[in-house]
Formats: C-alpha cells, structure tokens, sequence
C-alpha cells in the first residue's frame, strides 16, 4: 500500500481531498458541492479551503445518496480508484441507510412504468381523461 501523506504537510485542502479521493471528478465541482451545503465536515458547512486531518468525519451527499465517512489517509494526487478508496472508510450505519433508501426507491419506482413522452394516441387519452374530469 502507497503511502498517501506528504511529510511536508498533514493537511490537505477539502476540495483537492474530495477530488483525490474520487468523490467528485474535478476540483471545480468539489467546490461547488462544498459551496452548496453538500458537504459536512463534523456536522458543520465548510469552505473547499478547509484543511482535512486523518480522523476528520465527513458527511457528502451526492443525487440521492448521502454518504458519512471518515478520513483515514490524505492525498493530494489523484490516482487509480483502488488507492482512492484507501483514503477514506464509510461507516456501517451510512452503508446500511444507503443501501436501505436504494430499496425504497427501487420499490417506488417499480410502481411507475414510462415509455418516455406520450405519443399522438397517449395525448389524446390524457386529455379525454382531463376533459372528463372537469366537468
């Protein structure tokens, strides 16, 4: 295993650590999410200036997933995903409640079946169906 922090410094900023760690696919879009109230750093907003320390407790949503993790190693490189994934741990709880909200949301959107948009002949049922009921 490659040895992820610098001795020069053992810190890193929380966008360039988010990048590295293959949280998000460029700098840029770190420091959105950060901007945005995307990422929690011990519960609490951060600026993409923060610096990080190993044991530094994350909480990152991303679309419908939000994930809480700890930082374990630091990085300011971004390398192959094997070694991104050395740098930090999910919790057990983050886990299970993602991968229970996945279930629900798979479950709901069984229930729903679309084709895409309404062709000529599903228009015209659905504004049958509108003109019925306002009357």
């Amino acid at each position: 295993m490659a040895d992820h922090t610098d001795e020069s410094s053992t810190r890193v900023r929380l966008d360039k650590w988010l990048w590295a760690a293959r949280f998000f696919k460029t700098r840029a879009r770190a420091k959105e999410a950060i901007d945005g109230g995307k990422v929690h750093v011990h519960g609490a907003r951060s600026k993409p200036s923060k610096e990080l320390q190993v044991g530094d407790k994350l909480k990152i949503r991303q679309g419908w997933d939000e994930k809480t993790i700890i930082v374990k190693a630091l990085s300011e490189q971004r390398r192959g995903a094997a070694e991104a994934q050395t740098l930090y741990e999910e919790t057990a709880e983050s886990a299970e409640r993602r991968r229970l909200e996945a279930e629900r949301r798979k479950a709901a959107g069984g229930q729903i079946i679309s084709d895409g948009r309404p062709g000529k002949k599903d228009r015209r049922l659905i504004h049958r169906f509108r003109e019925k009921n306002l009357r």
